[in-house]
């Protein structure tokens, strides 16, 4: 309330010497008004960006969960195009990644991936992204050059401190190990470094296979299992107070909007002033 207070007092000064400037004809006042007004401007952001970030876990590192959906090959190029999205805004943003997981696709793209995502505020800009995600285009894959819709569902999900209690049941997990795939030379496919651990009640799958060593994996595995049955009990917390009773989450990866987007051939250009379709005449 202060800085609010403080703000609008400082546009009520702001605003007394803008109009003493023009009054006198004054270009020094002016100029110090504007210069005050710059500084108010900044501010403003600043407490805009409070505002914006002011979750609990806003300001931690997070995770990023992308599972091809169906639809073969076509899903699995999608997820690989996420992936690529995600990884380049993480880098422009000034951002540290870590691949954790990553499972190829058949022909092409990914079956999944998990990347961990290091920086100020990484959850706080990501969270929203959380939900399934559809691609409109006409397919690479189809000799027939058709138009396919593909799904692929994305999850974030912050990283939680270790002094937090998540009460973990260990016969209520299942782990699995098995050997890695994907680039990593000829370690990869010799021995059964990968994990993966099921959640058994929630029914929550965690994966890590970005080291040689089994015991790292499973570690980080377990790091990752704690902050998805975090951020899970917060969902569900958020559903009892809103009083959401149409819809229940049934795992971590509760969906909760769908994000388009369409890939228009550049033959194909729409005018909409002309209301109608333009072809290119090669």
């Amino acid at each position: 309330m202060e800085t609010i207070d403080q703000l609008e007092q400082g546009g009520e000064d702001v605003t007394g010497l803008l109009e003493l400037a023009v009054e006198a004809d004054d270009e020094e006042t002016f100029t110090e008004a504007v210069a005050e007004l710059d500084q108010l401007s900044a501010k403003l952001e600043q407490l805009e960006f409070r505002r914006m970030f002011s979750g609990e876990y806003d300001s931690a590192d997070c995770y990023l969960d992308i599972q091809a959906g169906s639809g073969g090959t076509e899903a699995q190029d999608w997820a690989s195009m996420l992936l690529r999205m995600y990884l380049r805004w993480a880098e422009s943003k000034g951002f540290k990644t870590e691949v954790i997981e990553e499972s190829d696709g058949d022909v092409a793209g990914l079956k999944s991936a998990t990347i961990k995502i290091i920086g100020d505020y990484a959850f706080g800009w990501l969270r929203t992204e959380t939900g399934v995600h559809r691609l409109v285009r006409k397919s690479p894959f189809d000799s027939g050059g058709r138009r396919h819709t593909s799904f692929s569902s994305v999850f974030i999900y912050p990283e939680v401190d270790d002094d937090i209690d998540i009460d973990i049941n260990p016969a209520d997990l299942r782990i699995d190990v098995y050997r890695a795939s994907g680039a990593g030379g000829q370690h990869v496919n010799k021995t059964e470094s990968a994990v993966r651990i099921t959640h058994l009640p929630t029914n929550i799958v965690v994966q890590c296979q970005n080291d040689r060593s089994q015991h790292k994996n499973k570690d980080q595995a377990f790091k990752q299992l704690r902050a998805k049955l975090y951020e899970f009990e917060m969902q569900k917390k958020m559903l009892i107070n809103s009083r959401w009773k149409t819809t229940s989450p049934t795992s971590a990866g509760a969906v909760k909007s769908v994000l388009t987007c369409w890939m228009i051939p550049a033959s194909r250009i729409c005018a909409p002033t002309l209301k109608r379709v333009t072809r290119r005449p090669y």
